[in-house]
């Protein structure tokens, strides 16, 4: 069974940082781009890293460029995203997914391969 299992999420305050872990299991992901989206209560999930199969390219969301990065250990079959710079308005359920070889875009409905069940991240002010 293919699983992507999101950790790391907690409650920190602002400024503080953290990092999510996303360890995939049932196949290895070498060969396919993966991602973090958030989704927030009322709002749709939304885009907010991507990385290459290789991991050669990187790719981030304007509203966490220069505070989140995102990296891949193919060894370990694992994702992460470090988040330094924490606001309240990252404040959501993170989520990671992979598709098969090339990265579909921002929008979370191209990314239809495999998804996370998330991680709940949580900044107060």
């Amino acid at each position: 069974q293919v699983q992507l299992v999101e950790t790391g999420g907690g409650t920190v305050q602002a400024g503080g940082s953290l990092k999510l872990s996303c360890a995939a299991s049932g196949r290895t992901f070498n060969t396919y781009a993966m991602a973090w989206f958030r989704q927030a209560p009322g709002n749709d999930r939304e885009f907010v890293s991507a990385i290459s199969w290789n991991g050669d390219n990187t790719y981030y969301a304007d509203s966490v460029k220069g505070r989140f990065t995102i990296s891949r250990d193919h060894a370990k079959n694992t994702l992460y995203l470090q988040m330094n710079g924490l606001k309240p308005e990252d404040t959501a359920v993170y989520y990671c997914t992979a598709h098969k070889l090339h990265m579909p875009g921002t929008n979370y409905r191209d990314w239809d391969d495999y998804w996370g069940l998330g991680t709940q991240v949580t900044v107060s002010s």
